[in-house]
This record gives structure tokens, C-alpha cells and sequence, in this order.
């Protein structure tokens, strides 16, 4: 019986270009954290952006915002997550399920950590908000799911980086509507929060690669 190895969670021919996008997007997240680094208050392109839309959303959009909201609070994002986890162990593949909770996780924590750095808050110095978890995690999840699929279909380098950019925007636009809308961020904070994801999912998934192929040698 053959050792077939398992397909990669970041296709080869993804690589390079999304090498790219997670450092412009890393630049992006730092740029913008030193801005309004300690701020409490909207810059002008929130200030733009939030006057018709922060806290003004009325139903029944305001019900689609708060299940938005929803999916990115502990007990709607554990749901997500276990249900892709529990699809990807049916289906026998580890490396994808390792690969949702790493590259998941790893976002959410690492967003989590640059709210304490930067200190930016929003209503009031307890509520830290940049960048925004919710954002994080929804395009996150999004970009997990988005380079599972391009291996499995075994798309190539254009068709693959277009699924991938589009699961992002979708998701991280969702989202970040939601956020906006319902007054709990601002939007330079959820566009650090989708800039998080696309830095921090192709390093996880290229890490997650090489510890699934060292491993493998190993059992050798």
C-alpha cells in the first residue's frame, strides 16, 4: 500500500501571488494601526463612510446584520468551524481540517493581539476596535475555504487567485457591512480586519504544508 501524500492546502501555482498580497496586506495593517494607534474617534474616510450607515440600519436588514454579527461571536464561529472541520475529517482529509483550525485560529489571535497594540476604541476606552475580529475571522474562513476548493477542483494560477480573492471580498464586504452598520466598528477597522486574514491565512497554509510533508518524511 502506497504512502500517497495529501494535496496541499496552498497550491503551488497560489503561491507567489498570494506571497504578495499577505505582504502588501501586512503593510496595510501596520500603516494603518500606527495611524490611529490610541485614537478614540472616526477619521475622515470613516467619517465619510459612517454618517448614513453606523447604527441606522433598520429592519429587516438590521436582523441580517445581527446574524451577520452573530456568525462571528464565540458560539456562532465555533459552530462554523467545527461543522468545516467535522466535513473535512468525513472526508479524510487531516491536513484541511489542521489547516481551518490553524489558519482560523492563528487569524483571531493575531487580531486580537494588534487591538492591544494599537489601542484604538470606539464608544468609550473599554471597547478596542482595530482591527475588527469579526472581519478577521469571517474572510478567514472564507480564504480557508476558498484554497480547499481551488485543490480539489485543481484550478490553475488565475482561475484559483480569482475563487480566492472572491471568497475574500465577499465575505470580509458581509461582514464588515454588518460591523459598520450596527456601529461596532469603523471602517478602517474592518479593513484592517480583512488584512489580517490575507496576511496571516497563506503563511499559515504554507506552514501547515511544511509540518504535514516533515511529518510524513518522518514516518518514512
Amino acid at each position: 500500500m502506497t504512502d500517497r501524500p495529501a494535496p496541499a492546502v496552498l497550491p503551488s501555482s497560489l503561491r507567489a501571488p498570494l506571497g504578495l498580497i499577505a505582504a502588501l496586506a501586512a503593510l496595510v495593517v501596520v500603516v494603518i494601526g500606527i495611524l490611529y494607534a490610541g485614537d478614540g474617534e472616526p477619521g475622515a474616510v470613516d467619517r465619510w463612510i459612517i454618517r448614513p450607515t453606523a447604527d441606522s440600519v433598520r429592519p429587516p436588514w438590521r436582523y441580517v446584520a445581527l446574524a451577520m454579527d452573530f456568525l462571528g461571536e464565540p458560539a456562532g464561529s465555533s459552530m462554523l468551524v467545527v461543522a468545516v472541520v467535522t466535513g473535512c475529517l468525513l472526508r479524510r482529509r487531516p491536513r484541511a481540517a489542521a489547516f481551518v483550525v490553524a489558519g482560523v485560529g492563528i487569524t483571531v489571535v493575531a487580531a486580537t493581539l494588534l487591538k492591544y497594540l494599537v489601542g484604538r476604541t470606539i464608544h468609550g476606552d473599554d471597547n478596542l476596535s482595530y482591527p475588527s475580529g469579526h472581519t478577521a475571522f469571517a474572510t478567514a474562513l472564507a480564504l480557508v475555504l476558498a484554497l480547499l476548493a481551488t485543490g480539489r477542483l485543481g484550478l490553475g494560477r488565475t482561475a484559483g487567485a480569482l475563487l480566492v480573492l472572491a471568497a475574500a471580498l465577499v465575505a470580509g464586504a458581509a461582514m464588515g457591512w454588518a460591523q459598520v452598520a450596527l456601529g461596532a466598528h469603523y471602517p478602517t477597522d474592518v479593513l484592517g480586519g480583512w488584512c489580517t486574514a490575507l496576511a496571516v491565512i497563506p503563511a499559515t497554509a504554507w506552514l501547515v504544508d511544511r509540518a504535514a510533508d516533515a511529518g510524513r518524511r518522518e514516518r518514512r
